[in-house]
This record gives structure tokens, sequence and C-alpha cells, in this order.
């Protein structure tokens, strides 16, 4: 666990200072695209079943969050211009390296979720809060197009909740198994690639 918080404390350290002026110009054309701030804070669930702050650029107009919480396809009349390209880029996540580097969340780890559907977790599947939430685990690798998935639902929130959810959580124990620097490093690389 040392090793892997030096892993995240080093390489967010490093990402922040190679991409604060791409960073910058990000957050120029997110003002210019639309009215709002550059960042989206949302409450997740961390880490012993800590509450924080995680970091996005915002992809959405605001107050949007208050018609939903989840963002379903591409479609999604929520999510700005600038915001479509963002999140098919994963560009939008970021600022979460800021969340890595103050210690609420790891490279990798189960996806933080917000408290409206952590109150549906079991007592087996709070097991994950014994580790730090991740930028990208073995969820984020299978679901990358979960909003695409998400648009053909009739009934997108029911369907996250019944089956995403609980694949994901599936995952997210299973990381927990087999969780070894190795396998950080490996899921790292699948999803630079799955990304390109």
């Amino acid at each position: 666990m040392i090793l892997k918080r030096i892993f995240d404390l080093f390489f967010s350290f490093l990402a922040i200072v190679v991409l604060l002026l791409p960073a910058l110009i990000i957050a120029i054309i997110i003002v210019v695209d639309s009215k709002g701030g550059v960042l989206y804070k949302q409450k997740r669930v961390g880490q012993r079943e800590v509450v924080f702050s995680l970091l996005k650029f915002r992809s959405m107009y605001v107050n949007s969050d208050k018609k939903g919480l989840l963002t379903v396809g591409v479609s999604d009349n929520r999510v700005t211009k600038v915001g479509k390209f963002l999140r098919r880029a994963k560009i939008d996540e970021l600022p979460q390296l800021i969340n890595i580097f103050l210690g609420q969340m790891s490279f990798v780890g189960p996806r933080p979720e917000v408290p409206k559907y952590v109150a549906l977790y079991t007592a087996e599947q709070k097991k994950i809060f014994a580790v730090k939430p991740g930028l990208t685990d073995y969820a984020s690798l299978k679901f990358i197009n979960e909003n695409e998935v998400l648009a053909l639902q009739e009934n997108p929130e029911k369907y996250y909740i019944e089956v995403l959810m609980q694949e994901k959580l599936k995952l997210n124990l299973q990381y927990i198994d087999e969780m070894s620097f190795w396998t950080d490093v490996k899921i790292i690389i699948k999803t630079i690639f799955k990304i390109l």
C-alpha cells in the first residue's frame, strides 16, 4: 500500500505539472463555450465511506445535475458542445489528478459512486470501501461506453441500479481480491489503450 501511495503521489504531481498548460487552455475553452465555472464538484463516497468532492472539468450546463445524476448517451442535451468532446476523450476526468495527489483517490481502484446509489449497496458490496476509489478499474474498462448503453434503455436509472451497478460492483470486488502493484500497472496500460 505504501508503494501504491508513492506511485500515486509521484505520478499525479508529475501529470499535474506536465498538463498545467493544456489544462489552462481547456479551461478557457470551457468558459468561452458556456456560462459557468471550469470545474464541477460532485459528492462521492470514498475509502471508509468518507464523502469527498470529486473534481471534473465541467462538461454540462450549470445545474444540469438537478435533472438527474446519470448522463444518457451522446445526445443528452445537458452536455455542452465542448463537453461532448471532453467526455468522449475522457479529458473531463483529468482534474481528479488533484484528488489523487490529495490522497482521496488512487490511479486504480473502484470508481467512486454518489451517496444516492451507495445507499443501495449490500454489506458484501461495501467491502470495496476498504480501498481508495480510483480513476480507473476493471469496471471502467468493461463499461467505457456506459452512457451509450444507458441511452438504449427505456428506464436508464432502473437499468443502472439493477444491471450495470451490480456488474461494476462484482468487478470492484474482483479487483480487491487481485489487488497488487502489477495489477494496477496492467489496468493503467489497458485504460490508456482503450482511450486511444
